[in-house]
């Protein structure tokens, strides 16, 4: 591989996949006490935790993850990153544009785990 790399910048985000959100939040907000940072009814439930967010996604939000944790990696941009990721014997699942929130690259990584990529869009000029 030639030239380096950008890192990502943090961990934008932790989710679980909920077959039931509304019950999984009661136990998030009730027993470990999460703040709520933003709410979308149940398909999308989610929590400031110090310097990073852990949601609860419903099974649409959260596809293509069907079960499990899902770890979000905030990027610049996703310039070479396709190609990366299957030089490195993952595979790139698809680009899910969000608008003005942004765009997410979902990938799995070698031995199957699924990984987002999250880059923010770029701010509208006023």
């Amino acid at each position: 591989m030639s030239g380096a790399v950008a890192s990502p910048k943090r961990v934008q985000n932790v989710f679980v996949v909920a077959k039931e959100p509304a019950r999984l939040h009661a136990f998030y907000e009730g027993a470990l006490g999460l703040p709520v940072k933003f709410r979308d009814g149940d398909r999308w439930i989610q929590y400031g935790v110090g310097n990073t967010n852990v949601a609860l996604a419903c099974l649409e939000e959260a596809a293509p993850a069907t079960g499990g944790l899902v770890m979000v990696l905030e990027v610049d941009d996703f310039e070479g990153a396709q190609e990366r990721i299957v030089a490195a014997g993952g595979q790139v699942l698809g680009l899910r544009d969000m608008g003005d929130h942004g765009a997410v690259l979902s990938l799995r990584d070698p031995e199957g785990n699924l990984v987002q990529l999250f880059r923010r869009a770029a701010p509208t000029a006023a």
